[in-house]
């Protein structure tokens, strides 16, 4: 029995070694930092880089080291750094694309296997998804088979791969197809024919990446064998709660684009069930549970697959009405420096009135901005492109906003109690202590700093310039009245007068936020 102050989890990585794939991603990222971070007797940490943008496996590697993340452990033991160690490949390629002296290295020194790279893009065509989601998987059972000391391998799912069920208990349930038989299909079909017939495919799923991380679940029990296996299915995954640093986020996916836009006035309104619990899960506590999971499955006899739900809705529910009551007034405490509109509008629960509200709010505001840019001759406009991106990405949060899931959690909280000691608090992943105002706060908080790249030095100017488009959005809606009455009134010679000076005072308030605003629909394209 260990000391109560020394960690099981951190022991059981002394002098091995653990190969990740997706390291570059928002996940695995806080996985590479967390095991650098607290497992300080780990012997390397050997990474999966392919060659992008000009730039190969070494070059990647530092630019992963820039990273903000790894600042905090730079400070505090950048020798760690060093067990980092990138190897070029790519899970797209037969053999994950490893050399042969790279091949041989790991076969010698891989215990522990993290699998998370995937395209999470929702509407990547089916070819593409099955090469990334499916291939990509079987590629690296192929490489565990090979693994000497193989001990676990963590493959990273989603909670939504069963997303036609209304109930997802933690097993593996009948695949929507056979993996080989899709497989095969996308060998000799063109590119129009897949394109026809992914609908059909997909089914009841709202997206090929749902359909193929369930086909790729199946893959796993049919070709793992007697490897020791633990799948992981995380909801849907936000910013950090606590590690390394409160709210940190790296990227605009998912409820994070959603923030961002509405910070800057730009997202007014969208469709969703505001009765609906909302499945989110902050990074670092999946990236908590998978290491502890790495542990237990390497400690303990496995017969099959354990799967682990790693979600929120059954211990901690949050409504998104709850998430538009709750983040809304921060919005405002903590303002973005550069605005579109002042933030404002709500999400709806019904189609017409969100669509309605979509044709007021934003499709009138962003013909009027390109217009008025075009006017003025400071640049061209940018807001109708930009409004056309945001509702692709709305569009395609419809299926979650709008429905609600029961995951239940049975296996996480066997592994909750599994913990003893420290590992209670170093690999904390009870997401029934989380606090969610304060966690939104602190969401708001790193979109600001680390998307956006605004530091709380700057909030002074943005409140002053929300103070400005408040009054500017009142001056609006004056606009709107006037014109009305004009409408009606307009024979009065009083009437006319007043609306002159009306409308050419609001033309000289507007020409000016126009210039303010220029900034913001550079940044934006």
């Amino acid at each position: 029995m260990l000391p109560r102050n020394e960690s099981q989890i951190s022991n059981f990585f002394n002098d091995r070694c653990v190969f990740i794939t997706g390291a570059t991603g928002f996940m695995g990222k806080v996985l590479v930092e967390k095991l650098l971070r607290t497992c300080s007797g780990i012997k390397n940490i050997y990474v999966l880089l392919r060659n992008k943008k000009g730039l190969n496996a070494h070059q990647r590697l530092d630019e992963l080291l820039d990273a903000k993340i790894f600042d905090r452990l730079k400070d505090e033991n950048p020798k760690a750094l060093n067990k980092l160690i990138g190897v070029s490949g790519d899970i797209s390629l037969n053999g994950l694309g490893l050399s042969d002296n790279d091949l041989n290295t790991l076969i010698k020194e891989i215990s522990v296997v993290f699998h998370s790279a995937a395209t999470v893009k929702f509407d990547e065509p089916l070819r593409a998804s099955i090469e990334f989601n499916v291939l990509g998987t079987r590629r690296v059972i192929q490489f565990c088979h090979k693994l000497n000391k193989l001990m676990a391998l963590v493959h990273v799912s989603t909670a939504y791969a069963n997303c036609n069920r209304d109930e997802v208990d933690e097993v593996l349930y009948e695949s929507p197809a056979k993996p080989q038989q899709v497989i095969d299909a996308m060998e000799w079909m063109s590119e129009e024919v897949i394109n026809e017939i992914t609908p059909k495919l997909v089914g009841d799923r709202p997206n090929t990446y749902t359909y193929t991380k369930a086909l790729a679940e199946t893959l796993l029990t049919e070709e793992c064998g007697n490897l020791p296996v633990a799948i992981v299915r995380p909801s849907i995954v936000t910013a950090a709660w606590r590690e390394p640093c409160a709210g940190w986020v790296d990227n605009i996916n998912g409820p994070t684009g959603l923030v961002l836009a509405s910070s800057k006035g730009i997202l007014r309104t969208m469709l969703f069930n505001s009765q609906a619990t909302a499945d989110l899960i902050p990074v670092d506590t999946v990236i908590n549970l998978m290491i502890t999971v790495a542990w237990y499955t390497a400690t303990r006899p496995q017969n099959n697959i354990i799967i682990y739900n790693c979600t929120s809705g059954m211990l901690n529910p949050i409504t998104w009405g709850d998430i538009e009551r709750i983040a809304f007034p921060i919005l405002l405490k903590y303002p973005s420096v550069e605005m579109f509109r002042y933030p404002g509008g709500c999400f709806k629960n019904n189609r017409l009135a969100n669509e309605i509200s979509v044709f007021f709010e934003h499709h009138v505001p962003s013909y009027l901005a390109d217009f008025f840019a075009l006017l003025t001759g400071r640049q061209r406009g940018k807001m109708v492109k930009i409004y056309s991106k945001l509702h692709r990405a709305s569009g395609a949060l419809e299926f979650f906003t709008t429905r609600q899931w029961r995951f239940k959690v049975d296996n996480v909280l066997m592994l909750c109690d599994q913990l003893q000691g420290v590992d209670k608090q170093l690999f904390h992943f009870d997401v029934r202590d989380l606090h969610w105002p304060t966690y939104w706060e602190d969401y708001i908080l790193g979109i600001r700093k680390y998307v956006l790249k605004e530091e709380n030095s700057t909030l002074p100017f943005a409140r002053r310039n929300l103070q400005r488009l408040y009054y500017l959005n009142r001056l609006l809606d004056l606009f709107l009245m006037l014109g009305i009455w004009n409408i009606f009134l307009r024979r009065t010679r009083t009437a006319r007068i007043i609306w002159l000076l009306f409308t050419n005072l609001s033309k000289s308030i507007l020409f000016k936020v126009v210039g303010n605003n220029k900034k913001l629909i550079t940044q934006s394209d």
